[in-house]
């Protein structure tokens, strides 16, 4: 990525509102028709400051923009409502030029007011933003209030600065971040609480409908400003639909893409298909599977008790639940991730010795606990086995089996012991080892209603953290041996029980069109609805 952000920076200044640098339409795509996306569970929120979550991740990216953005199907950053960028030469000062003419769905056209408003809103203590901490490079973070971030300054309509307080390596990632999208303030201050489900920004699609319960519509933005895109006129998400029978209405044509996926219980099946395996998309994701403890309640407030249950953990077992769709964990990040500790062991399996440990800890007569899931298969069989596993060393785990609004609200709100974050497993926001970080093991995520369910928060990591992204280079060998320190750290305090790493797979309809790619995208996760189409 040096290399594109050392080399671009310049060139940006000098680019036209086009994306031909980097996005040629797909000269098979056909304009018109509607989709069908199945979800078991409703969707929460689809405002940009607070869905956070795979389900409503790629619908929140096609209603809303970002400074930048991603070439579909991509890693790849990319000018967004940004058409050029510069950057001072201490690493501190990055000035955008907007693209002019960009509209919002109720009309109104987009100024840089809207960006330092939205960017403000986001790390306002009120707005409760998961994603706030991502922003703690900007100057004036720490005393933002609801007056806003200090370094966020609106230069002219189409011209925006921010000065951060140290250079940033992750910087431009999180201006492609959802948490980073524009939102229109009028529409924020008269649905005020609901926005999120009224949301009005400069995407692809508007959302048309939402019907509590049953579906959400989303149709075509005909001002969009990306010539030729969306080629979809319309997407329909149903929700409420049993994965199992997500499959069955797929294999009759009546679904286009079953959004959680192809059923555990069914893999095998479909891929000993011919025609359904001709239909699936598998793609590599920077996914771990983890257990979280509650760090601040006893008796996961002991360090022993917490090697114990990492030590308990049969992996290989739990692979085998999912037809072998992973491999084994042994720390946070994943392994194609850069900083990934290849040296590193880990906790090998071994009841004995984790008894032993929980008899140091003075709970040799084991305890109860409860173990919360999303209700989903596989998760709820997942969870059966870690509760075996727990139960063989003396652990007796209940599982709370719930929707995944649910377990995200408990995890939040630190009610929860121990949570298994299948269905909600940490996929990177963006290729970077700094993102399995602040959200889920920072101390700004472990604030009400974060991502970091163990509540775990060590300030002195927070420093090596800050310290390692303070490098304009984000590949520089030094940053990333950094990382791995900090993540090996973190697994001596084991706030986490690392599972395994996943791989993606969805299917689709056989009159769907565009790359695979787009189908498991790594950032619009799971589907990049803009550049997908149909051909019949």
């Amino acid at each position: 990525m040096k290399h594109w952000l050392a080399s671009t920076a310049l060139a940006l200044c000098l680019a036209t509102p086009t994306l031909a640098q980097d996005y040629t339409p797909d000269p098979n795509a056909k304009a018109g028709g509607d989709i069908i996306i199945t979800y078991k569970d409703d969707v929460a929120t689809l405002d940009p400051a607070i869905g956070y979550d795979w389900q409503n991740w790629s619908m929140i990216k096609s209603l809303f923009d970002g400074l930048m953005d991603y070439v579909p199907g991509t890693t790849t950053l990319r000018p967004g409502l940004a058409e050029s960028y510069t950057l001072s030469e201490d690493g501190l000062v990055y000035t955008f030029k907007l693209r002019a003419g960009v509209k919002f769905h109720n009309g109104r056209e987009m100024t840089a007011e809207d960006v330092k408003y939205s960017l403000d809103r986001v790390v306002n203590p009120e707005t409760q933003s998961p994603g706030a901490g991502f922003f703690g490079s900007i100057a004036g973070f720490e005393a933002a209030g609801p007056e806003g971030l200090s370094g966020v300054k609106v230069i002219d309509p189409l011209t925006v600065e921010i000065t951060l307080s140290r250079p940033d390596a992750t910087f431009l990632h999180v201006m492609a971040l959802n948490f980073s999208y524009v939102v229109a303030k009028e529409a924020v201050e008269e649905h005020g609480a609901d926005f999120g489900k009224n949301p009005v920004g400069t995407g692809a699609y508007s959302l048309a409908e939402w019907t509590i319960g049953q579906r959400l519509v989303f149709q075509k933005n005909p001002d969009f400003w990306t010539p030729g895109v969306p080629y979809l006129d319309s997407i329909t998400v149903e929700v409420g639909q049993e994965p199992v029978v997500a499959l069955l209405r797929l294999q009759n044509g009546e679904v286009d893409v079953p959004g959680d996926g192809i059923p555990p219980a069914k893999f095998v099946e479909v891929m000993g298909d011919p025609d359904q395996a001709a239909r699936v998309v598998e793609g590599g994701q920077l996914h771990t599977g983890y257990i979280t403890m509650n760090v601040t309640q006893a008796p996961f407030d002991k360090v022993e008790v917490r090697k114990a249950v990492n030590m308990a953990l049969n992996k290989d077992r739990i692979v085998q639940i999912i037809n072998g769709r992973a491999v084994p964990a042994n720390q946070p990040l994943p392994p194609s991730m850069p900083g990934y500790a290849a040296d590193y062991k880990g906790y090998a399996y071994d009841p004995e010795g984790a008894k032993a440990l929980l008899a140091e800890a003075g709970y040799a007569d084991g305890f109860e606990t409860e173990l919360y899931v999303m209700n989903t298969d596989p998760n709820p069989r997942i969870a059966q086995a870690i509760q075996q596993d727990l139960a063989a060393i003396g652990i007796t785990a209940s599982l709370q089996n719930l929707a995944q609004a649910n377990v995200i609200e408990a995890g939040g709100a630190g009610t929860a012991p121990m949570i298994w974050s299948g269905g909600m497993g940490w996929i990177a926001d963006f290729p970077d080892p700094s993102n399995f970080y602040g959200p889920i093991l920072g101390c700004a995520g472990a604030a009400e209603g974060g991502w970091n369910w163990s509540k775990y928060c060590n300030e002195a990591l927070d420093a090596e953290a800050i310290k390692a992204d303070s490098f304009k280079d984000p590949n520089d060998p030094a940053r990333l041996a950094m990382w791995s320190e900090i993540y090996v750290k973190i697994m001596e305090d084991a706030p986490w029980a690392p599972v395994f790493n996943e791989q993606r797979y969805t299917m689709k309809s056989p009159r769907m069109g565009g790359d695979d790619a787009l189908y498991v995208d790594p950032v619009s996760i799971p589907i990049n609805y803009d550049y997908v189409y149909v051909t019949e």
